[in-house]
């Protein structure tokens, strides 16, 4: 591990006596009636697939256009362009916006909207560019039918790959994103790999491939490293020889540079990388190796025994971005370990010693020869500090519904996290509400409270959603620990520049990572409160394991507490910004997709669509 993790024994707070409220709508502790039964526990795992899907686009709607909860158990979208209304029953009404529906008709009598039917009526509505509104809505189609594929391969597999206690419960929790993201039209679209590539290459079929590889003249190559093995430091090529396995033989002066097998194919159709190839600066080797494990990104792959995780570029079009690594990144992943090597992790590590960020302090990467940068060739090499036994997850994985297995044929969607609430309930003799409450708490102690310490003393601001926060859990299950990883998303304060200048010269420069107090202000509201927590709150109230009114309210008696510390924690602005604020920004995945805006390209205020959304903290 890059840090201790805490006991796992960490006092938590006095129990919360805040009375359930009444709810306009039928609330966690009382499922609603429903008739017939629920489209996501049918055996058809296309049904499965198509009802997820168009719940992800009713919950964005909701979200980008703030529409208020029915009072009728009921929701109504007006589709004016169209001439007609889209109605829904409303299964769970979540006040953080993670709601459940019903099937979708135009009328009461007609026939359920599909995914892909509901998404180009939305799409007609939605004020985006024409052409792509028709991308969003093959898109979602493309969504649909993969999220399928995974299903039925889940369920073929059957109980024998759902472990409660997997040997690499990291890469499990990467595997288990089988729905993806709850607040995305198309979370699980892949345009650009064929049915057997996506069966190859994605984490949620459990695959693994062998890496392809470059033979890089050193006169193209482009490198950094920061990182060190008992003060030693270590090249980036001399990493690559050391990632273990049979590797190719390497020609001459050249160095060996691992690429993704489908960006390996890819990159033959670009003049400018095949002109590298023509001039013998670059030899195609071909796959060797043992083979590696996609993790939920896609594109960073993974082995227990290797001292590096590999973040690879793919030129996949994946949630709202191909996924090819900017040059920006690849510097922001050195400088932010150097910085942090330079007394700033020590000083977090004594705040929070079971907290840190999975370092990105290599890479390796082409120019052209006249030292231009060659997209689509660059790869990072990541710390990996976790092997097997070693119990840390990605949140999502952790709190995303899995298919298993049920009775007979049918299917069950049950996430890890509902899992982990029921044995510790049974272990302690506590209900399960309760022990959800005070994993809840434990979970803002261990993850939540070091991510304000960093953003106040330092300065920065971390993009930590869900899929890029890891928790560490105990051997019971409790939260004790957490990992923060992700290269892109780092958002250093302009009213820090000075401090973290002083720390380290020159930074943020090339990296091009300052931002406007304001911007880190938006985004971290986003990131932190609202991905982060607020969906944790919506998993646990909509999969039933606790009331989000309560989990809420233990949220405010948090932040009120952290405001109130004496020392660098009340310094993070967000505290105070969640608790006071009637609305917040929220990134809008609909409309950005509306719009084709690409997440990595251009300034990082204008990457995406943002709107604003009803504060359920104010509720």
């Amino acid at each position: 591990m890059t840090a201790p993790a805490e006991s796992g024994t960490a006092p938590v707070a006095e129990p919360i006596t805040v009375p359930f409220p009444r709810l306009p709508l039928p609330d966690t502790a009382a499922p609603p009636a429903e008739t017939g039964p629920d489209p996501l526990h049918q055996p058809d795992a296309y049904a499965v697939a198509d009802a997820a899907g168009t719940d992800n686009l009713l919950r964005c709607w909701v979200r980008e256009r703030a529409l208020p909860a029915p009072t009728d158990a009921e929701l109504r979208i007006p589709l004016p362009a169209s001439g007609t209304e889209a109605r829904a029953a409303v299964r769970y009404w979540s006040p953080t916006g993670h709601h459940r529906f019903g099937p979708v008709r135009l009328t009461a009598e007609g026939p359920a909207l599909t995914a892909v039917g509901l998404s180009a009526l939305l799409a007609r509505e939605g004020g985006g560019v024409p052409a792509e509104a028709a991308d969003v809505v093959a898109r979602v189609a493309d969504s649909v039918r993969r999220t399928a594929g995974f299903v039925a391969e889940r369920r073929e597999r059957g109980r024998s790959a759902a472990s409660d206690d997997p040997e690499l419960p990291f890469l499990d929790s990467e595997q288990a994103l089988v729905f993806g993201h709850s607040m995305h039209p198309a979370p699980k679209s892949r345009e650009g790999l064929s049915d057997a590539e996506c069966a190859t290459y994605s984490p949620e079929t459990r695959s693994s491939f062998r890496l392809h590889w470059l033979a890089v003249d050193a006169s193209v190559l482009a490198t950094d490293s920061a990182w060190t093995e008992g003060g030693r430091p270590i090249g980036a090529v001399d990493l690559i020889g050391s990632l273990g396995g049979p590797q190719p033989s390497c020609p001459g002066a050249a160095v060996l540079l691992p690429l993704h097998p489908w960006q390996a194919r890819d990159i033959r159709h670009r003049p400018g990388v095949q002109a590298l190839f023509d001039a013998g600066l670059l030899r195609d080797l071909g796959p060797h190796g043992d083979p590696w494990h996609p993790t939920s990104s896609v594109r960073t792959v993974y082995r227990p025994d290797a001292p590096a995780m590999l973040k690879l570029s793919l030129g996949v079009r994946i949630t709202n971005s191909r996924r090819e690594n900017l040059r920006k990144e690849l510097l922001r992943g050195t400088e932010v370990h150097r910085l942090l090597r330079s007394g700033l992790a020590a000083r977090w590590h004594a705040a929070h010693p079971g907290f840190d960020i999975v370092r990105d302090p290599a890479w390796l990467a082409v120019d052209t020869p006249d030292g231009v940068p060659v997209p689509g060739l660059d790869v990072v090499l990541r710390h990996n500090p976790f092997g097997p036994g070693d119990r840390a997850h990605c949140l999502a994985g952790l709190t995303s519904p899995r298919p298993w297995p049920g009775d007979g044929s049918a299917l069950v969607l049950r996430s890890r996290l509902a899992g982990t609430i029921d044995r510790l309930a049974a272990r302690t003799g506590r209900s399960g509400p309760a022990v959800a409450t005070e994993w809840f708490l434990r979970y803002l102690d261990a993850v939540v409270r070091p991510l304000l310490w960093l953003d106040g003393e330092a300065g920065i601001a971390l993009e930590a959603h869900q899929q890029n926060t890891l928790v560490l859990l105990d051997a019971d299950g409790w939260p004790c620990g957490g990992r923060y990883r992700d290269n892109q998303g780092y958002y250093f304060r302009l009213s820090h520049r000075a401090d973290l200048e002083g720390q380290l010269p020159g930074i943020g420069v090339e990296s091009d990572t300052f931002v406007a107090d304001e911007v880190a202000d938006e985004r971290l509201a986003y990131y932190v409160g609202i991905n982060n927590v607020f969906g944790l709150v919506g998993a646990l109230g909509s999969q039933r394991l606790a009331d989000e009114r309560v989990l809420l309210a233990a949220f405010r008696r948090f932040l009120t507490a952290v405001a109130a510390e004496p020392g660098s924690a009340r310094r993070s602005g967000l505290p105070e910004r969640l608790l006071s604020s009637r609305e917040l920004r929220c990134k809008a995945n609909l409309l950005t997709r509306l719009h084709g805006m690409d997440e990595l390209v251009g300034p990082v205020d204008t990457q995406s669509v943002y709107v604003t959304v009803p504060n359920p903290l104010a509720a």
